[in-house]
């Protein structure tokens, strides 16, 4: 379809897809184990290491009523015969990266949406390979015969209503929502099925009466900006099928935008040692991953979560970009000294490495604090080339050494976060 613009100036509707790889997690594992395909599969954490939460399933789990987020053992009592399976993420970034190679030879205009979700903008593409429902179809059929997984692909003239198209229908499945459409198709789901509603904001909706995304397309915008602020407005605009944001270029920022890295400690922590020790055992292997994936990190993150479940998150800038641990656990440290008072002991710690630069050409510098820190980095890149050959443990720090149950964590929960263009 073309649309004629102010000037006489045609321009071609926008065809946007929404790739979402099923129960992502899941089905790698199952991929690489034939043994439990046909048996109800979760991928979650370490009940007795205090992990113990489901991240993914597969469908067969999902019948026994089995969701994400919750404990594991609450799953294993709807499901006896439940198999838990240890997150893999540097398996699961491995085809993240195979579908994103996958949905290049359609477009350059690719935006990730977390490791299994991707918007694609074909619109210029269309031409030479067809309507969007035939390239959703040929990429689904790809990812099947290359991947050995499936997707769901929503098609439409926006990113909004291509997300819940691939939420539509699952597994392997194409829906397509078009301006002729959608108000037939969405306005009749519930409100919360639109992107970005969250649990608090469906709440407040449904105080006003707002059931369905078609109350929320229909309510006279200015009540929901009074409820709402700005949030009202973009939420209108949403399920009016008004959204108009861009699908981000592949070359116009870094695929990778945060490395992190997160656990729950075999005992709750009590003191400045504990949390440092912890924190040490976790900078150590992020630093080590943005050296592997040669990216430098501007500002450290830090995540606390206290005994009694109540967390809070800070964050704090960098004096220079680094890989370098020593450097990251220091900002971890002092973020955590200065916004923690210890009314509690602490269950588990987060800490993530984020605003990352490529670093594949560093120049040499005679700056001190620069040339002192690319030193470090030639360091810490022996130690790698070190654990690399004879296993992680075969040099530490003498901190470690303290506590040697905290500093055997050899932490499992290393994550890439990717970027998206909206935050709930």
């Amino acid at each position: 379809m073309r649309i004629v613009c102010q000037g006489g100036i045609e321009k071609m509707e926008r065809v946007i897809l929404h790739s979402d790889l099923n129960n992502f997690y899941a089905s790698v594992e199952c991929l690489y184990n034939p043994e439990i395909r046909d048996k109800p599969v979760v991928v979650g954490g370490d009940v007795e290491a205090r992990h113990g939460i489901i991240l993914a399933k597969n469908y067969i789990a999902k019948k026994f009523g089995i969701t994400t987020g919750e404990a594991v053992w609450q799953a294993k009592q709807k499901c006896r015969d439940l198999v838990v399976v240890r997150p893999n993420f540097s398996r699961y970034l491995k085809f993240s990266q195979l579908a994103r190679d996958i949905y290049s030879s359609y477009t350059d205009q690719i935006e990730s949406f977390g490791l299994d979700e991707c918007w694609l903008d074909i619109t210029a593409s269309t031409k030479l390979f067809g309507s969007g429902k035939r390239v959703a179809d040929e990429i689904r059929d790809r990812i099947k015969f290359e991947m050995g997984v499936t997707a769901s692909v929503g098609v439409s003239f926006n990113k909004i209503f291509a997300k819940l198209g691939s939420d539509m229908k699952k597994p392997d499945a194409t829906t397509e929502i078009t301006k002729d459409n959608f108000k037939e198709v969405v306005w009749k789901l519930p409100v919360q099925e639109l992107l970005y509603v969250g649990r608090s904001t469906h709440k407040k909706l449904n105080k006003y009466g707002i059931k369905t995304i078609g109350d929320l397309a229909n309510t006279n915008v200015k009540y929901l900006q009074y409820w709402l602020g700005k949030w009202g407005f973009t939420l209108w605009t949403f399920a009016n099928g008004l959204d108009d944001s861009a699908v981000s270029n592949v070359g116009a920022t870094s695929l990778i935008k945060s490395i992190g890295n997160s656990t729950t400690t075999p005992r709750d922590l009590v003191n400045d040692e504990d949390v440092k020790i912890t924190i040490y055992v976790l900078a150590e292997s992020i630093a080590a991953r943005l050296r592997k994936h040669e990216f430098l990190s501007k500002t450290v993150q830090i995540y606390i979560r206290d005994n009694e479940l109540c967390s809070f998150g800070r964050q704090g800038k960098l004096e220079i970009p680094t890989s370098n641990s020593d450097m990251i656990a220091s900002k971890a440290l002092q973020l955590f000294r200065d916004n923690y008072k210890w009314d509690k002991p602490i269950r588990s710690i987060g800490v993530r490495a984020c605003d990352l630069v490529l670093t594949l050409n560093p120049q040499m510098s005679f700056m001190p604090d620069i040339a002192k820190a690319q030193k470090t980095d030639s360091l810490e890149r022996a130690i790698d080339d070190i654990r690399g050959r004879f296993g992680h443990y075969a040099i530490q720090r003498g901190l470690m050494l303290n506590d040697t149950g905290l500093s055997n964590l050899n932490p499992k929960d290393d994550h890439v976060i990717f970027p998206v263009s909206y935050f709930k």
